[in-house]
């Protein structure tokens, strides 16, 4: 039986993140994927800085490299206000298909065995964590996505309607539109959006989502939202089109027991005011990776962390996607940033980073909506 001080179960970017901080303290680490490399994700692709800050701290820079950074972001409100601003930090438009790689390069790089292999059973025992019998670690890190294998190891089910999205993605031809990040939201279908984020090559990362309530979803409603949405982009034209779920924090399972913990959207690790994962997903598997290399007790130790390092920001972004449920809250937010520099940035710390409901924002918010 091979043996290893770190398995993590999933190679996406909280897999990678993980690897690469276990093997920063010195854990030997097996990463395990059921697909080879490189390969796809359906995502928005949307990289914010706070997500290269949290790689550099583990010793990975220029996952960025080759791709422009995009400086503003254009938010229309469900009523059409709108605002567009640059952020204080500009953004990136990297593709799944590349990012992914990269990170887990960077993993395998630092030490990391990488293998192509499905998990099908998790025994734990006093001592160590058996996989599939051929396998043996001090700490198993599921990062493994929203139907995660270990999260059900866990006795934990994946999330149901309510605190479910389901989202379509995929690349359109973008030639001469701004270098802005768009987000449309509507009134239809709420709380649901749009997006079209430029990559700078003369495409951009198209989609469409919305909460699930129970009630199926075809296709082509998805699609016929994100054409109807996006008047101005040839979605008809849009390749690589993909749909899938994306696990919202406002239910998420305890982030370990014993010697498995959860991490990315194992976890449920999605801002629900945004619709944002990545962040969320480098950064509690950078957690993950450094408390299932300690000595002892790895569950309780990253739970401990992760509720220090974001407990605060997600009470917060669980507010706001209830403060958001209220489509005449989003438009007095709208209407709130375009005024002020200050309230979109601090939104924007919110939805793409480990921001709070600042009084300032919540002040000026107040105000548009005893004036509207």
């Amino acid at each position: 039986m091979d043996d290893f001080d770190v398995v993590v179960v999933g190679a996406g970017p909280a897999g990678a993140a993980a690897a690469l901080a276990a093997r920063r303290a010195g854990a030997s680490v097996l990463l395990l994927d059921k697909a080879g490399f490189p390969r796809d994700k359906p995502c928005g692709d949307g990289v914010a800085p706070h997500t290269l800050d949290v790689l550099a701290g583990l010793g990975l820079t220029g996952v960025e490299d080759g791709f422009a950074p995009v400086p503003s972001l254009r938010l229309v409100g469900p009523a059409g206000g709108a605002v567009a601003r640059r952020h204080a930090r500009p953004a990136y438009t990297i593709p799944r298909l590349v990012l992914d790689g990269r990170i887990a390069d960077g993993a395998v790089a630092a030490g990391a065995v990488l293998r192509r292999h499905t998990v099908r059973r998790i025994e734990e025992r006093p001592d160590r964590v058996v996989v599939d019998g051929v396998v043996s670690a001090r700490a198993v890190i599921g990062a493994d996505g929203a139907y995660s294998m270990v999260r059900r190891t866990l006795g934990q089910p994946p999330n149901g309607p309510g605190h479910l999205a389901l989202a379509i993605r995929g690349y359109a031809p973008f030639a001469g539109q701004p270098a802005e990040q768009r987000i449309v939201t509507t009134s239809r279908e709420w709380p649901a959006y749009a997006w079209a984020f430029p990559i700078g090559d003369g495409t951009a990362n198209v989609g469409y989502g919305e909460v699930l309530h129970g009630r199926p979803i075809s296709r082509a409603h998805l699609l016929d939202r994100l054409a109807e949405l996006l008047p101005d982009v040839d979605t008809a034209a849009a390749t690589g089109l993909r749909a899938h779920h994306l696990p919202l924090s406002t239910r998420r399972p305890p982030p370990a027991r014993g010697r498995l913990l959860l991490a990315g959207d194992a976890l449920s690790l999605i801002n629900p005011f945004t619709g944002e994962g990545i962040f969320y997903a480098v950064l509690s598997g950078a957690l993950a990776g450094a408390a299932a290399a300690g000595p002892s007790e790895p569950g309780a130790r990253y739970a401990a962390a992760l509720k220090a390092r974001l407990g605060r920001h997600l009470r917060h972004s669980r507010a706001a996607a209830l403060l958001g449920g209220r489509q005449w809250i989003v438009n007095a937010a709208v209407r709130a940033a375009d005024r002020r520099q200050a309230v979109f940035d601090d939104l924007i710390e919110l939805g793409l980073g480990d921001g709070t409901l600042t009084p300032r924002t919540v002040g000026a918010i107040a105000r548009h909506v005893v004036t509207r």
